[in-house]
């Protein structure tokens, strides 16, 4: 059930640990997006250079300017309008791990429209983390049955939501906003 799903993930987060779910596009690794330690531990398991900073997920917009020193607002209506899922990558990170902040000082937030991401960030009070639920350089999964099981082993907590579901998902559109709202499509 869906509100025992969320309250498990939520215990495993709090304690530092990380957990692969499903979102509104593909399955994800995630944790604390301001625990470093938790950051680092799904680098790791990704065995991914910590130079490529990984996305987090907010459960609505109006958090947005908690996490970035300037929300043009275009992005606004970006987020509202976008026919899919949009990750919209904007200078000025703050408030999150080091360690998921680009080296020019941006970072990739998404809006997720997804009752167990909502409801997991609203109880955490804090951005998710959302990054591929595959090692670096493997293709992404498109459901839960293409999730490696070093991937599975590797995490501590797996949702036990839409497991079964086989469509195939996509990942997010992305998008780099600037802060005077010019803007460029990164993958579409």
């Amino acid at each position: 059930m869906l509100k025992d799903e969320v309250a498990k993930a939520l215990k495993v987060i709090q304690d530092g640990g990380i957990i692969l779910y499903p979102t509104d596009t593909i399955w994800g690794i995630g944790c604390d997006a301001t625990n470093t330690e938790a950051v680092k531990k799904i680098y790791a398991l990704k065995q991914r250079d910590e130079a490529k900073s990984m996305i987090i997920l907010l459960d609505v917009d109006n958090k947005l300017q908690s996490y970035v020193s300037e929300v043009p607002d275009i992005a606004y209506d970006l987020i509202e309008f976008a026919e899919n899922p949009l990750t919209l990558v904007m200078p000025g990170a703050k408030n999150i791990s080091p360690a998921l902040i680009a080296e020019d000082g941006s970072v990739g937030i998404r809006v997720a429209k997804h009752d167990f991401c909502q409801q997991l960030i609203q109880r955490l009070r804090k951005p998710l983390v959302s990054t591929s639920a595959n090692t670096s350089g493997q293709p992404s999964p498109k459901n839960f049955g293409q999730v490696s099981a070093e991937i599975i082993e590797g995490v501590d907590y797996v949702v036990d939501l839409e497991q079964h579901d086989m469509g195939e998902k996509r990942p997010s559109t992305i998008m780099r906003l600037e802060a005077d709202g010019r803007f460029e499509f990164l993958r579409r």
